[in-house]
């Protein structure tokens, strides 16, 4: 039997059925209906297996669609939700989310940390004790992050050993500038020594510059990744159909492989699905 290959990053989407702050006129290329429809033949075309959909909305109504999404599509295997960690009741809320309609596809859970002013944002209490709430209920926390918000993420992870974290797009360094992101590798490097930390290699395409960026460009990027996470804390992720605002699809999955072309084969296959079948904890995959 084939190793089952897992897209860890992607997003289904409708501005004509709700708002999207952050889809501003500068992504105006992506901002219409992208559904499952959309992908499943770029999945075909690329010979990925399964993924896992990401919220894009602080909003439980739009975790409730993606898990009936998930129930009823074939290829997804499991939703990172969005819940107000501020709120006391956050332990109820996934509760809430499990016991609905595709509950069981419920994995993890994200917020947009990168758009708080705070950059402590991670270190408040009533953060924190949502956080111990996602731990508690055995799911994931995704963290969507830049440089500035590492220490912080940081120390979160130090402090609930037992959370597994991964890092959505690598933190998101500074790939166009063409040249080392130092403050992002002494941000990153302490977060990749802690075990329940996990990184995506996804996302990097759009922060290299849209169309003008190279596989030239991600090589370091992912290089010292590995060197930090090693084969079996990272993830693909295609960040579909963000990636569209600089490549295709397909594009992106033979980027990565050709990056990863040296790994043999048990390395890449990790990278690939297994990382992510294991760290989400996906059923009926292993």
């Amino acid at each position: 039997m084939n190793a089952v290959v897992v897209d860890s990053h992607h997003h289904f989407w409708d501005p004509a059925q709700a708002d999207y702050p952050w889809m501003t006129d500068e992504l105006a290329a992506i901002r219409r209906r992208f559904g499952p429809e959309d992908l499943r033949p770029l999945l075909a075309e690329s010979q990925v297996d399964t993924t896992i959909v990401v919220q894009t909305r602080s909003s439980q109504e739009e975790t409730r669609e993606l898990l009936e999404v998930a129930e009823a599509t074939d290829f997804v295997a499991g939703v990172v939700g969005w819940v107000d960690l501020t709120d006391a009741a956050v332990a109820r809320a996934i509760e809430d989310l499990r016991a609905g309609p595709g509950g069981r596809f419920l994995v993890g859970i994200r917020h947009q940390v990168h758009d708080e002013p705070d950059p402590a944002w991670l270190g408040r209490p009533d953060v924190r004790r949502g956080l111990a709430a996602v731990q508690d209920a055995g799911l994931v926390y995704d963290l969507l992050v830049r440089t500035r918000q590492l220490p912080a993420a940081t120390e979160a992870a130090r402090a609930l050993p037992g959370l597994r974290l991964v890092i959505d797009h690598i933190a998101k360094p500074k790939i166009a500038a063409g040249r080392r992101d130092l403050e992002w590798e002494a941000a990153m490097a302490p977060l990749s020594d802690l075990a329940n930390v996990t990184s995506k290699l996804s996302g990097m395409v759009t922060e290299a510059g849209w169309r003008t960026w190279s596989q030239a460009d991600l090589e370091p990027y992912v290089q010292r990744c590995l060197g930090w996470f090693g084969d079996d804390r990272l993830l693909f992720g295609s960040d579909w159909p963000v990636c569209l605002l600089a490549t295709t699809y397909s594009t992106v999955v033979d980027t990565l492989r050709m990056l990863l072309t040296e790994l043999p084969a048990p390395a890449a296959t990790n990278v690939f699905g297994a990382n992510a079948i294991r760290v989400y904890r996906l059923q009926g995959l292993t």
